[in-house]
């Protein structure tokens, strides 16, 4: 049975990933960008008709979350929290500190919180559904040196959001899942990491990584289509570490 699966921040890496998983699966896709420079009309078009639609989205704005769900054609079986910046993305935004920690806890924690508010209780009042919000390891499950604080705060809420969440919903049907990805090859990381680094040094750094690589876009997409599957409920109030090793071995980005 095709279901609807809103896929926040939709356009590029993870999110996209999920956007084609779900769409592989025959369900239907809502997903949600910021800007008319992400291509949303472009994305949509390369599925299709019918099965993907897309819809603006400011996490930094009450009024354009509650247009979103206002907007929405209907109550989502699927809501993937996947939105957010990055401590590099931020400074596209604004090149002042203080800002940047703001929008930092604002987009993808405030945020995150006021369009689970409008939603959950739909979901609630029908009695199934599943919500996925995507943390990092960095923050959400362990904490690195040199690590952004505003945005190690911003993922450790929302690690926290998906744990009492869980627990408030334990008897609801609605099921909740947080995912911690580790260093993933998208765009976010590439900014944040990668475009520092000379090719020497970027070597280096995806070679003292568990299994010596980064971890695909795909491969997270393919554990939240599990968690939104029968199988997943088990799971039900997991924080899934999903860095193959580094949240518990944080260190090897510094051997």
């Amino acid at each position: 049975m095709s279901r609807s699966v809103l896929v926040t921040g939709g356009t590029g890496g993870i999110g996209r990933a999920f956007v084609d998983r779900f769409v592989q699966n025959g369900d239907k896709v809502w997903l949600t960008y910021l800007r008319e420079s992400d291509n949303p009309q472009g994305i949509v078009a390369a599925y299709e008709p019918d099965a993907v639609r897309a819809y603006q989205l400011d996490l930094g704005s009450h009024d354009s979350v509650a247009q979103l769900a206002n907007d929405l054609p209907g109550t989502p079986d699927v809501l993937i929290h996947n939105a957010g910046l990055g401590s590099k993305t931020v400074e596209y935004i604004t090149e002042v500190t203080h800002e940047q920690s703001q929008m930092l806890i604002q987009v993808n924690a405030i945020g995150t919180l006021w369009l689970n508010d409008l939603l959950m209780p739909k979901m609630i009042a029908r009695g199934s559904g599943s919500i996925i919000l995507i943390s990092s390891v960095g923050g959400g499950v362990t904490q690195f040196a040199g690590f952004n604080y505003a945005d190690g705060m911003s993922k450790a809420a929302i690690a926290f959001l998906g744990r009492t969440l869980a627990a408030d919903l334990t008897h609801t049907g609605v099921e909740v899942f947080t995912i911690c990805p580790g260093a993933t090859n998208t765009p976010m990381f590439a900014a944040s990491t990668l475009n520092n680094l000379n090719e020497a040094d970027k070597r280096d750094l995806i070679s003292s990584l568990p299994k010596s690589r980064l971890i695909e876009p795909t491969e997270i997409a393919e554990l939240g289509f599990f968690l939104a599957s029968d199988a997943g409920k088990i799971l039900h109030g997991a924080v899934i570490d999903a860095s193959m090793g580094l949240g518990v071995n944080p260190g090897l980005l510094k051997k």
